[in-house]
């Protein structure tokens, strides 16, 4: 099943916290009361939008548009970072905004002229105030983030998805001229290790259709998470989700496919982490003094739990120099995607 190469390849397609703010999910009473006596005055006499990092008058902002402006102005002005699945303040705006508005990002530019009410605009003022002040990563406020177009739920307990992976089994896992495997309806086996929120077991769900899904975590709190979003998806017959370290809870199990984006940050990027990764779980990050704490045990133990033409995707960030100094013998074959370059690398069982 499995094709074996060498060769370099190219992706054919795509690709310290405080208080959480305000996100227009609870009931108008409750955020009412909520907000400071300042901010509650300016919205019962709407002459002024009032924020403690900024003030908008009455007209200055109306359009979808204005407001991404806006938000990409503040968030360079403040000095954000993107890291969880957005790459740029442009992007991060129009997520948050299109939350706000409750439009899928794929409905952004047919809405950007149109104007927003006052009540809408409140809630987008306050997730761009929220994202300046609090550094929470922009998933959290809104509990969503978005993988190939699919919604996924998130929260503090997990850490927020940016898998390339995802467009990965899109492109190289189809059946199509740049394909590893010959045929994805073959695929009856796959295992996901470290699952945290679910959303690759899900992802691979709908690139494998005639696949059962194992998915394994360490972390309760993350797997409370995947549950919840395995049932939103109802695949619960489909994806078996299980506690434990790794392959430890799978048995004697084998699979056609193992993916995995595991914890590989080193010691001194853990160290230098942004607020906005401070917020995630640090289990999910902290991958040892060189990173490869985990990728090690994986590349020791994968061979015992796949099929005899399977093979194994992982993620390892920046970790290439490092995998490739500690295991020369591999013919591990980097592949990049849209935003990434030789971040993730296969390997076929038989290689192993």
């Amino acid at each position: 099943m499995a094709k074996t190469t060498k060769a370099k390849t190219k992706a054919a397609t795509s690709k310290p916290a405080k208080a959480k703010p305000s996100t227009g999910k609870n009931k108008s009473a409750q955020r009412g009361k909520d907000r400071p006596a300042k901010r509650r005055a300016a919205i019962a006499m709407p002459l002024l939008l009032e924020h403690d990092t900024f003030a908008v008058m009455p007209g200055e902002l109306v359009t979808v548009l204005d407001f991404l402006r806006f938000a990409v102005s503040r968030f360079a002005e403040a000095g954000v970072v993107f890291a969880h699945g957005t790459t740029d303040p442009i992007a991060e705006a129009a997520f948050l905004i299109g939350e706000a508005l409750h439009l899928h990002p794929d409905q952004f530019e047919m809405f950007a002229t149109t104007r927003v009410t006052f009540a809408e605009s409140e809630v987008i003022l306050d997730l761009i105030a929220g994202r300046i002040v609090t550094r929470l990563p922009a998933a959290y406020l809104v509990n969503k983030i978005y993988m190939r177009g699919v919604p996924f739920y998130v929260d503090e307990r997990v850490i927020v998805p940016r898998s390339y992976i995802g467009e990965l089994l899109d492109s190289h896992f189809d059946g199509g001229e740049t394909s590893l495997i010959d045929d994805p309806d073959a695929v009856e086996r796959v295992l996901d290790l470290c699952t945290g929120s679910g959303c690759l077991a899900i992802l691979a769900s709908r690139s494998f259709p005639n696949a059962t899904i194992d998915a394994v975590d360490l972390s309760t709190d993350a797997l409370a998470v995947a549950t919840r979003n395995v049932g939103d998806h109802h695949l619960g017959e489909r994806i078996t989700l299980h506690h434990g370290d790794l392959f430890a809870p799978l048995g004697e199990a084998r699979y056609d496919l193992i993916i995995t984006n595991p914890p590989y940050v080193d010691a001194d990027g853990m160290a230098n982490l942004p607020a906005e990764c401070r917020a995630e779980p640090a289990m999910a990050f902290d991958g040892g003094d060189d990173g490869l704490d985990i990728v090690r045990r994986i590349l020791a133990e994968a061979k015992d739990h796949l099929t005899p033409e399977g093979g194994l995707l992982c993620e390892v960030g920046r970790c290439r120099p490092a995998i490739e100094h500690h295991f020369p013998h591999l013919p591990l074959l980097w592949l990049d995607s849209e935003d990434s370059d030789g971040e993730v690398f296969w390997i076929a069982a038989a290689d192993l």
